[in-house]
């Protein structure tokens, strides 16, 4: 129930955490008032002693604005029915190593004397957990920073009329209901901020925005004869970008293609079950690198640390260096650098400078990604900086950086993939899919499938998934198109942890080429 009391406490916390974060024009560094509460922490954990200590104060937001397109069940009128949410949350929470082990706690009062409180309870949960703690924790060496980044931008999303928004999505979900035989259509836009300031007893001092735009429009049609539905969407790449992104998505023009796909799919015969080659698009092919090569090289699964929620992985650190993953052409990145990635930032939670590394190097699995605890388990000496919290609430552990297939050879083009297929499956789009707890076994469907036949696309199949192990399918890639093609999708709301957290995350690709992989019908 809002009172009057929680409303005023809820209009002071959003006034101070509007002044702590605002920017001044051409600043490089962080908020001295943030800088301020930040050394609160910082001062208390020395005096109880303390080896370590951070803490991060956060503030997010996030939008959700959606339309949905139905029938009214009885008079064939259309409903229109919209969905607008907006919310937010700021507080801190403070990380401490006292006695060899961790301790955090956290809290949404910002003041002077809760960091103070609240550094001494991290304490005493840290004194609390060395009792069960059998060896000291290590950490790897790290920097001192003082600095302050944002994702770069043009247009703040939260500044942008909401009026405007729903135009928008209105004026794409109208273009898919255009269609005959189309049931229902949909379109919306996601927005999400968050303005992070990071302290450590290492010496760094560093705030961060970063903001994520995405949107997606979709139609669904059905055959109610045969009583079947088929769907397509058209989700453009999310990215860390302002709402200048959005102009870019043309979601109204790919609208119309959304229109006449999706009654094509529903018209479309199903595949012939077996053995086909797969011309895989980055709008598909970013899932099965997320669940097949980005956690299965999340080294806290490798060690077991997630065994009893997200399982484990196949790739066992007495692997490292030498497993065949893929076949020569194979190269992944651990990337939280690259231009627009949703994983993309200057600092992770540990206040490492992020960076860029080999995952797989000529199909060989070369590293893992790791976090400063994590680093002197496999005889590393520093992090890759993957280190990351979705809540000043939550405890920050090892999350997926983006992760991403290097592209094939200048020049090489989609038609190059096409025209080598005798018989094949061209797939654009994710969608369902399954994957065992070692990240070994997989199916995976999509959104839209089309055949190939004697090196030429041809129309629309349906009912299509396909079936392999990772490292059969990844030894399968034969071509990869050229750095022309190289586009990333992601996912932002990757779950991982107990409690669980998300993580956004983005993988590229260029169009990829795989034989004879096991297809299937489905339903």
């Amino acid at each position: 129930m809002l009172t009057r009391r929680t409303f005023l406490e809820s209009s002071a916390a959003t006034a101070l955490a509007t002044r702590l974060f605002a920017a001044p024009a051409g600043s490089n560094k962080p908020n001295a008032e943030l800088e301020s509460l930040g050394a609160v922490a910082l001062n208390e954990a020395k005096k109880q002693k303390a080896t370590y200590c951070d803490i991060r104060i956060i503030r997010y937001r996030r939008q959700f604005v959606n339309v949905r397109l139905n029938p009214e069940r009885g008079t064939g009128k259309t409903l229109e029915v919209p969905n607008v949410a907006d919310t937010g949350s700021f507080g801190f929470g403070v990380r401490v190593i006292a006695d060899g082990a961790w301790g955090f706690a956290a809290s949404p009062f910002v003041t002077k004397d809760e960091i103070a409180r609240i550094t001494r309870e991290a304490i005493t949960v840290a004194r609390a957990n060395a009792v069960l703690q059998s060896r000291p924790l290590v950490l790897a060496p790290v920097g001192a920073y003082r600095d302050r980044w944002q994702t770069p931008h043009e247009s703040d999303p939260f500044a942008v009329p909401l009026e405007q928004k729903l135009e928008l999505i209105r004026s794409a979900a109208a273009e898919v209901k255009k269609g005959k035989g189309v049931f229902a259509a949909g379109c919306n836009l996601s927005f999400r901020s968050e303005d992070k300031y990071f302290a450590s007893s290492e010496g760094s001092s560093i705030q961060q925005l970063n903001l994520q735009t995405y949107g997606q429009v979709n139609g669904t049609a059905v055959d109610m004869k045969r009583g079947i539905s088929r769907s397509r969407r058209f989700q453009p790449p999310q990215v860390t970008a302002g709402y200048e992104y959005i102009p870019i998505m043309n979601l109204v023009e790919n609208a119309q293609r959304v229109r006449e796909e999706v009654i094509e799919h529903l018209n479309a015969p199903a595949v012939t079950a077996g053995k086909k080659d797969l011309v895989l698009l980055p709008s598909h092919l970013w899932l099965t690198i997320h669940e097949s090569l980005g956690h299965s090289t999340e080294l806290d699964r490798a060690l077991g640390y997630e065994a009893n929620y997200a399982g484990t992985s196949f790739l066992t650190p007495d692997k490292l260096g030498k497993e065949r993953v893929g076949s020569e052409i194979v190269n992944v990145w651990g990337d939280r650098t690259n231009d627009r990635g949703l994983a993309t930032t200057a600092y992770d939670d540990d206040g490492v400078k992020t960076t860029k590394f080999p995952i797989i190097e000529k199909g060989i699995f070369k590293h893992y990604q790791t976090i400063r605890d994590q680093a002197s388990l496999i005889g590393e000496k520093e992090s890759r900086g993957c280190c990351y919290a979705d809540s000043w609430s939550s405890v920050p552990f090892q999350r997926m950086p983006n992760v991403w297939l290097e592209p094939g050879k200048q020049g090489t083009s989609l038609d190059d993939l096409i025209s080598g297929v005798e018989d094949g499956i061209l797939i654009d789009g994710d969608g369902s899919f399954s994957i065992d707890q070692q990240r070994y076994n997989f199916q995976f469907g999509g959104d839209a499938f089309w055949a190939i036949k004697g090196g030429k696309k041809q129309g629309m199949v349906s009912q299509v998934a396909y079936q392999s192990r990772t490292t059969d399918f990844w030894q399968a890639c034969d071509l990869i198109a050229g750095p022309s093609y190289w586009q990333q999708w992601g996912a932002a709301n990757d779950g991982k942890g107990e409690p669980g957290q998300i993580n956004s995350v983005s993988h590229g690709c260029s169009p990829a080429r795989f034989r004879q992989i096991n297809v299937i019908v489905t339903d």
